[in-house]
């Protein structure tokens, strides 16, 4: 998976990748090398019969539970009820062990999405803005009068601005996208402990708000994926500037009154004051000036005119003269500068003439970007949430609201923000997986030989999705890009419990003849094989369960809650379909080919005891 989300979550496609096949090491080396060396050290004194060694005292063999397993004789007399009864209708079976997944599925409409939840650091960060004509001064002291406020937590223990600029990239996700900007500052704020961020946050915010009316702020957690501007963003597109800009503060306003929003902004609202000089033509020819003349007079007096330079050390310090700073910055002022007329005439003197007499002075508002977005005139309109509340409920409460924003034709809307970045890292993971899914389909096939085998183990697939959607609606966690991650392992782990099943029905011969006495024997001796695998891998993941936070519990709560419901599908939907799925031609198929299986594999001159059932089944 390209970008930074891939190089971040990639590391664990990696580990599960090296666990599998240092496992199959382990299974084909070690562990029969280890089950020898304790059957060996189980068995008693034994002597030589017949060339074989005797077998372990059967009443050892029974109380040593270390040597035979658990087990439980009124459970097994139960499930062994219980199949019976469900293999005999197997299509109640099948129905049976698909209805936990269908109910994950109908539950999954349910699900609040929150692809990128935020990280547990012990830290976050803030973003200090003032009007974009703001000195470097006004907001150093904004920062400034922040700082004190915030150092006053005793959860705070230092807080770090960057004047002008944006901060370092720390983070993974963060862009450093801000430079030589006078009216902005970020700052990352350092906390003693991650315990209860999100409400010093809340506080934070609202304690800004009101401190510095004249600013936003932004309090900020870090989050997992990859960056964007805010979490809710419409981006506006359409010819005219002005329709675009009205149009974006309609959407402010419809925005606004959604909850849990705390800031707006768009594109087309920021302006700069620009100073304009409105001449009387007529009145300037006859003071002897003209345009070009009052531009140079007023660049010269307002922005300065280089008048020389000093040295300091080893550089040469150009001077600029220019007036005060009070002064430029008096609209009644400038009005009454003087300007000195041009004259051929050296014989005359020149009088200096004030810009009052010539015409008006006045600020007016003037954009300060007009931006693009592929080629095309847009206004993005952005939303900042509460901390902790999940981006795709703002995003569901907007929606609703923007009947109220008619575009004319020429004019559309898109969404981007968390939503946008959310689709196009589900499209960058989805755009392997037919691949994948062939050579999975692939591996199947080749494996059983069999494209009905096959199909039982790519419904145990698809059904596992369901009982991963629906442990997180259980638990009550947002579906999110964790959440499709450990989806995608829960298949892995539930395909295997089946596999395990459908391998050992198709090893024996009255299961191979749809005996459902024999299928039932069958599954009980898989059951301790499947309900190992259930109960350590949920064993796995319950210290990423009890460790909380939003990043690794979906992933977790997915896979552990699936695999429970995935021994349903080993132990009920497998054996049921493999039933339904044989019909009397296809069960000789396989009865034959099982015999031919035996009778190569018979010794000469010896018979096998099962080919007179199995041909006369």
């Amino acid at each position: 998976m390209p970008g930074s989300v891939g190089e971040f979550v990639g590391t664990i496609a990696v580990s599960v990748i090296l666990a599998l096949v240092s496992s199959l090491f382990l299974a084909l080396t070690v562990i029969p090398a280890v089950t020898v060396l304790t059957s060996q050290f189980g068995q008693k004194h034994s002597t030589p019969d017949d060339g074989h060694l005797h077998k372990p005292n059967a009443i050892g063999a029974k109380s040593a539970w270390w040597n035979s397993g658990l087990s439980s004789a009124a459970l097994t007399s139960m499930f062994r009820w219980t199949l019976d009864r469900l293999f005999a209708r197997p299509v109640l079976g099948i129905a049976l062990g698909a209805l936990l997944p269908l109910a994950g599925f109908v539950s999954a409409t349910q699900l609040i999405e929150q692809f990128f939840p935020p990280t547990g650091r012990d830290m976050f960060q803030i973003e200090l803005e003032l009007p974009t004509y703001s000195s470097m001064g006004q907001t150093q002291a904004a920062a400034g009068r922040a700082r004190e406020l915030m150092i006053q937590h005793p959860q705070v223990r230092d807080v770090h601005w960057f004047i002008g600029n944006s901060a370092p990239s720390f983070y993974y996700n963060l862009v450093a996208d801000q430079e030589d900007a006078s009216f902005y500052t970020q700052g990352i704020v350092q906390l003693n402990s991650a315990d209860g961020t999100t409400e010093l946050i809340r506080h934070l915010q609202n304690e800004l708000d009101n401190a510095l009316p004249g600013a936003r702020v932004l309090v900020r957690q870090l989050e997992q994926g990859p960056p964007f501007d805010a979490p809710i963003e419409l981006r506006l597109y359409g010819p005219d500037v002005n329709q675009l800009a009205a149009f974006g503060d309609n959407a402010r306003t419809i925005l606004s009154a959604v909850p849990d929003i705390i800031h707006t902004d768009a594109d087309l609202t920021e302006t700069l004051p620009k100073l304009s000089v409105r001449i009387d033509e007529e009145k300037a020819r006859l003071a002897g000036l003209n345009h070009a003349a009052i531009a140079r007079q007023l660049d010269a007096a307002l922005e300065g005119a280089v008048g020389g330079s000093l040295v300091e050390s080893t550089e040469e310090l150009p001077i600029r003269v220019r007036l005060a700073g009070a002064e430029r910055g008096d609209l009644s002022y400038i009005s009454s500068l003087n300007l000195l007329p041009v004259s051929t005439q050296t014989d005359q003197p020149r009088k200096f003439i004030p810009i009052s007499a010539l015409g008006s002075v006045e600020l007016i508002p003037e954009r300060a970007v007009i931006t693009h977005r592929n080629g095309r005139r847009v206004n993005v309109v952005r939303g900042y949430i509460t901390a902790g509340v999940l981006p795709g409920e703002v995003l569901s409460a907007f929606q609703s609201r923007l009947d109220e924003l008619q575009l004319p034709v020429g004019y559309e809307m898109e969404f981007g923000g968390e939503s946008a970045e959310r689709n196009e890292a589900v499209g960058k993971l989805a755009g392997s997986v037919g691949v994948l899914v062939v050579i999975m389909i692939a591996t199947l096939v080749l494996s059983f030989g069999s494209f009905r085998m096959a199909g039982i183990i790519g419904s145990v697939a698809v059904l596992s999705g369901g009982l991963g959607v629906g442990s997180l609606w259980l638990f009550g966690y947002p579906f999110g890009f964790m959440a499709i991650v450990g989806t995608m392992g829960l298949v892995g782990i539930a395909i295997n419990d089946s596999i395990v099943v459908l391998a050992a029905l198709r090893d024996d011969v009255g299961a191979v003849a749809r005996d459902r006495t024999a299928i039932r024997d069958v599954v009980i001796r898989s059951s301790r094989h499947v309900l190992a695998t259930t109960v350590t891998t949920i064993a796995g993941f319950i210290p990423l369960i009890m460790e909380g936070g939003g990043f690794w519990p979906p992933l977790a709560i997915t896979i552990a809650g699936g695999v429970f419901g995935a021994t349903l599908l080993a132990l009920v939907f497998v054996p049921a379909a493999f039933l339904v799925a044989g019909s009397r031609s296809a069960a000789a198929v396989d009865a034959t080919d099982h015999v031919a299986r035996l009778g190569d594999e018979t010794p000469a001159g010896k018979s096998s005891p099962f080919i007179p059932e199995l041909a006369t089944a």
